[in-house]
């Protein structure tokens, strides 16, 4: 039996006000204030380039800062909310997770990495290319017929200037690169971090042993193996009670703990604060 998600999902058809004869890839534009007061997920990926603008932009509880030049990216089932500015001025790309998924190694990297690192600064001249990319869609999505493949191919192209953009900006995206394993450590904790929360599984599932795992995560992260599971823990543990309705004991049992009391002194741990004042902070 499925468990059902305790956060809106909004499909990409729900933004197609212009009734367009399919809603693989949308172009939104945003001016002025915005605000979305309850966190909720995307079942599609999202390509938000700013121009302009001030405000707060919420992605699984970390608050960035919204600024001019920036590249924004939101993977589907991430949770966000943002509140921005009078002065916002910024280009929304929505593509559907199949059609995305088609381009996914244009960014260069995996992407749960990318999670980790979802907003991007721009140099004026970056900023300027992928502007003329976001309008060159909107250009070709407003024909008719809409030619599919030079939208899809633009969009692709505008995956690469993003890449490229970041693997410049983001330490630990090179470290990836060089030490493969560590990849495929973080890409195996986001499938199996409710069942499995043991080193010595995911060692195993990558031929290595645990305390070279360990080695490796101390050495490029500066923290214990144990560290990056934790935390994976801690995130879905977080999205789960802002909004779910669910008992913390249901909770913590859906995250693979059959103590509660164990699950609350892990979060308390983790974060300072016990399941309950956390809920009662929100």
């Amino acid at each position: 039996m499925s468990v059902k998600d305790p956060f809106p999902i909004f499909g990409i058809s729900a933004f197609n006000d212009r009734q367009q004869s399919e809603d693989s890839l949308l172009y939104h534009e945003l001016h002025g204030e915005r605000s979305i007061e309850k966190p909720h997920k995307h079942d599609f990926f999202l390509f938000l380039l700013f121009e302009k603008g001030n405000g707060t932009h919420s992605i699984d509880f970390v608050d960035y800062k919204v600024g001019n030049h920036q590249l924004h990216l939101l993977f589907p089932d991430q949770v966000h909310s943002w509140k921005l500015g009078k002065a916002t001025a910024g280009y929304q790309l929505m593509i559907s997770r199949p059609v995305f998924e088609t381009f996914a190694d244009s960014l260069r990297f995996s992407f749960v990495l990318y999670q980790h690192h979802p907003v991007i600064e721009l140099p004026g001249t970056v900023f300027q290319k992928l502007l003329y990319e976001f309008r060159s869609v909107e250009e070709e999505l407003n024909q008719n017929p809409v030619h599919w493949e030079t939208v899809h191919l633009r969009a692709r192209l505008i995956a690469q200037l993003a890449g490229r953009e970041a693997e410049g900006k983001f330490a630990d995206l090179e470290v990836y690169r060089t030490k493969p394993v560590l990849f495929r450590y973080h890409a195996l904790i986001d499938l199996h971090f409710k069942e499995q929360k043991s080193v010595a599984f995911y060692a195993d599932q990558l031929h290595i042993t645990p305390n070279y795992l360990n080695i490796l995560c101390k050495r490029h992260f500066h923290v214990p193996a144990t560290f990056l599971i934790q935390s994976r823990v801690i995130l879905e543990a977080k999205r789960l009670m802002q909004v779910s309705e669910k008992s913390v004991k249901e909770i913590a049992f859906e995250l693979g703990f059959s103590d509660l009391a164990y699950f609350s002194n892990f979060f308390k741990d983790k974060t300072g604060l016990s399941p309950r004042e956390f809920r009662g902070q929100l």
